[in-house]
């Protein structure tokens, strides 16, 4: 049993945990963070959207309530015709509306995209999506008139949250900061769009870890790897249990350009530092 291979997944998962929910992308740090302790392989992509998976365990644990009490109202809804479970129903709807456009790219350009998995490009989306998130910060996070509470969230809001979650396939570029982002645009305070952010996660993540277990050869699979991936789940349920109650209280008092200072700056510093030959990303 590789024990040090243990260590790395379990490091890796830390880092899904603290990065998956704040706006600082989670694929991008476990890319770089990969590299940099030699955790690669095709394993390793199958395992880091499987801890993502784990991250999203702590949204349904979270969000029970909301969740169980959703999709009891959604079936009700349609078997009472419409008499009943209306809150529900449009709650469910609105994640399915905001969940297409994503799902429609990942679809096509899934295995494209994924190709693009490398640190090179998430340099790109660290710089790019941090500047991005400062300028839609300064125009559209303080502007009045703002959907506070979930269950008034409209159609044409759910629709806007999605196209702007597109953004995430890009590594570096964040899915919580691209739904935030869309949150703002459409004119959410920034505590719903964090939270409406956690729930539209759950159809994303579900269908990305379908679609490569289906396609990941588990002969391959020693007591090694079965360790790392358990563990890797556990571990990044745990940690993002915590941060995401911790960034729901952040986000109540403080604005995000922290995170996107800490991006651009990150970014920047990585490019200087290939550019310079300093460091070596690519084999």
């Amino acid at each position: 049993m590789d024990i040090i291979f243990i260590l790395k997944a379990f490091f890796i998962a830390v880092v899904e945990g603290i990065t998956e929910f704040i706006p600082v992308s989670s694929t991008g740090h476990m890319i770089l963070a990969g590299w940099a302790i030699g955790f690669n392989g095709d394993f390793v992509k199958m395992y880091e959207v499987v801890i993502q998976l784990g991250a999203i365990l702590a949204v349904v644990v979270l969000f029970w309530h909301k969740i169980k009490t959703s999709i009891i109202e959604f079936f009700k809804f349609i078997f009472t015709f419409g008499r009943e479970g209306k809150t529900g129903f449009k709650f469910g709807i609105n994640v399915i509306v905001s969940s297409i456009p994503i799902g429609i790219m990942g679809l096509l350009f899934y295995k494209r995209i994924k190709a693009k998995f490398v640190p090179e490009a998430v340099i790109v989306g660290f710089i790019a999506g941090g500047l991005l998130l400062l300028i839609v910060e300064s125009m559209f996070r303080k502007k009045k008139s703002k959907t506070q509470n979930i269950d008034d969230i409209s159609f044409v809001q759910s629709l806007t949250v999605g196209l702007l979650q597109v953004l995430a396939l890009w590594p570096g570029m964040s899915r919580s900061a691209s739904t935030i982002m869309g949150g703002w645009i459409a004119g959410f305070t920034t505590p719903l769009a964090a939270e409406y952010s956690f729930f539209i996660a759950i159809p994303a993540m579900i269908g990305t870890t379908g679609k490569d277990l289906l396609e990941f050869d588990f002969s391959i699979m020693t007591p090694t790897l079965w360790i790392s991936l358990i563990t890797g789940f556990i571990v990044a349920f745990l940690v993002s249990m915590i941060v995401m109650k911790k960034f729901i209280s952040f986000l109540k008092k403080k604005p995000m350009k922290v995170f996107a200072v800490y991006r651009v700056c990150a970014g920047i510093l990585l490019a200087v530092l290939v550019l310079t030959h300093i460091i070596k990303l690519t084999a």
